[in-house]
């Protein structure tokens, strides 16, 4: 284990208050930085992604739960699939070339650019879950859920085979590239079921960080049988990305109240149509 890489401290810093801020997977900025700027093998890049990314999630997710707005029970549901999903992804990453390796992230970076690029505005999201409220009122839902505050939210979870094929999709992704589970969970819930965002964003919250955690083990079995080069890599850069996100995810929760939302995911979308170019092109040229 070495200091070389002590820059990833402030790196890791700007990153996960950036991800927090946003609710975007930490290892999606990760692992490009890792391939593209350290120069590391896509499966090493992927899997320290994923392990820094658990800890980042780890303290928003607390606080979703002293909040009270996760679903446990759709939460559970689709983590029945997500689980052994992720870690069929995971293996599968091991035997492919690194080059398809690269191509898939950079067309999954596109794909999440453009998840960002048409996701909807805070004004629009304020509609919706009016019209959810509208629509289930006192002894309506199946669903109900009292916060913290004492707040009362009702709905119904629809489409659960739907979902857990959906967010299947997502948890094979984040297994092979470190991304994409995030993204189809709020394309489900959101859109296609209209949970309240709120209740949403816990709920995914919870289904990414112990998918990731899941994922993240599976890719340290994988570098264990790599021998100690990798693991001294490995060692050398958690060391500094670990602390990193666990301040970054602190400061997240400020920076997110203070600028515009619809601004930041418009920003994220153009940087990772960038970024999915730059890994594009490096496997081209």
């Amino acid at each position: 284990m070495t200091l070389e890489y002590w820059y990833m401290l402030p790196v890791s810093i700007l990153v996960a208050t950036t991800a927090m801020a946003s609710g975007v997977e930490g290892a999606t900025f990760f692992a490009p930085i890792f391939i593209l700027v350290l120069g590391l093998p896509p499966e090493v890049a992927i899997g320290v992604g994923l392990i820094t990314e658990v800890f980042g999630f780890a303290s928003g997710l607390f606080a979703y739960a002293r909040k009270r707005l996760i679903d446990y029970q759709i939460g559970a549901h689709l983590l029945l699939v997500t689980v052994p999903v992720a870690l069929l992804g995971t293996w599968l990453a091991t035997g492919i070339p690194a080059d398809i390796l690269k191509t898939i992230l950079g067309v999954g970076l596109f794909a999440v650019a453009l998840s960002f690029l048409r996701a909807p505005d805070h004004g629009d999201m304020a509609l919706s879950n009016t019209a959810i409220d509208a629509d289930y009122g006192p002894g309506k839902g199946q669903t109900k859920l009292v916060t913290a505050a004492g707040e009362e939210i009702r709905y119904t979870v629809c489409n659960k085979n739907e979902g857990r094929l959906i967010s299947g999709i997502g948890a094979l992704f984040m297994g092979m590239i470190s991304t994409g589970l995030g993204e189809m969970n709020g394309f489900f819930l959101l859109q296609r079921c209209r949970v309240p965002s709120k209740v949403a964003v816990a709920t995914s919250v919870l289904i990414v960080a112990v998918t990731a955690l899941v994922a993240s083990v599976g890719h340290f079995y994988a570098f264990l049988q790599q021998g100690p080069e990798v693991l001294n890599t490995v060692y050398s850069l958690i060391i500094f990305t670990i602390p990193g996100v666990i301040i970054g995810g602190q400061l997240g929760s400020v920076v997110s109240s203070r600028i515009s939302q619809n601004a930041l995911m418009r920003g994220l979308g153009v940087l990772f149509v960038m970024v999915a170019g730059l890994t594009l092109g490096e496997v081209l040229l």
